[in-house]
């Protein structure tokens, strides 16, 4: 006869668990982040604006355990930094979410300063995070990239990001095999158009809101939401790939 408890699979608490999270203070990253805080684990945030950090770290600590730095992780050196500090302040790391992402726009719309840029914060900062934190996630840790729809969905304006978001992606698949035997999950979460600030000024917010009400546009609690999902998954499985599209999407 089947129990019960055998109808569902186990799940993995959050509560003392220690996340670092890139980008934390705004948008999806700062969803996350109060998310997982308010879930029960302890959280350290990065953002490049002081005040953003400062509002996020107010909504953290409404709900939960959290602190960050300011930081601009293009500079060389910073997103180890930020590890390092992440680590220091939460004894130790079992969640590393990359968020952290500028917008970008066509090659031919940038000039080489933006573009690099764009590389510095958007693909370096990812992979030399992954690396940081590939020697500090306590088995079983969970690394958690954030890509974008955009790898997928191509359009003249897009090249850059697209570019960097198809490497993330391409980055992410080999990255599991290689940390899933040393006791590291890696998940990529794609999502689609979300409400942020990287929407502005080309959708100023209440257009964002406007979309939302009509779910064409995701909320980016909604991404937190996923994110919690495949974090509190058993050990012994790892979610891939997450692909998170609103539902009345239109076309790019």
């Amino acid at each position: 006869m089947t129990k019960p408890a055998d109808t569902h699979t186990a799940r993995r608490s959050l509560t003392g668990r220690r996340a670092i999270v890139t980008g934390g203070t705004t948008g999806i990253g700062r969803a996350i982040a109060v998310l997982l805080a308010a879930e029960g684990a302890k959280v350290f945030i990065c953002g490049h604006e002081e005040a953003a950090l400062t509002e996020a770290l107010a909504d953290i600590r409404e709900v939960g355990t959290g602190d960050g730095m300011a930081i601009d992780l293009a500079g060389p050196g910073a997103v180890e930094r930020f590890v390092a500090a992440g680590e220091a302040a939460l004894d130790g790391i079992d969640i590393a979410v990359m968020n952290a992402a500028v917008a970008a726009e066509g090659l031919t719309d940038m000039d080489a300063a933006a573009i690099e840029r764009a590389i510095a914060v958007d693909f370096t900062a990812y992979l030399m995070g992954a690396k940081a934190v590939s020697e500090r996630l306590v088995p079983v840790g969970d690394l958690v990239l954030i890509g974008s729809m955009s790898a997928h969905v191509l359009g003249p304006g897009s090249t850059i990001y697209a570019g960097i978001k198809a490497g993330i992606a391409g980055f992410a698949a080999a990255l599991r095999r290689e940390l899933g035997p040393k006791g590291i999950r890696v998940s990529l979460v794609e999502p689609g158009k979300t409400g942020s600030d990287m929407q502005s000024p080309d959708l100023p917010p209440d257009e964002q809101r406007a979309m939302i009400r009509d779910e064409t546009m995701l909320r980016a609690e909604d991404i937190a939401v996923g994110v919690h999902y495949l974090l509190t998954q058993p050990s012994r499985t790892v979610v891939q790939q997450l692909v998170i599209v609103p539902r009345a999407q239109e076309g790019e």
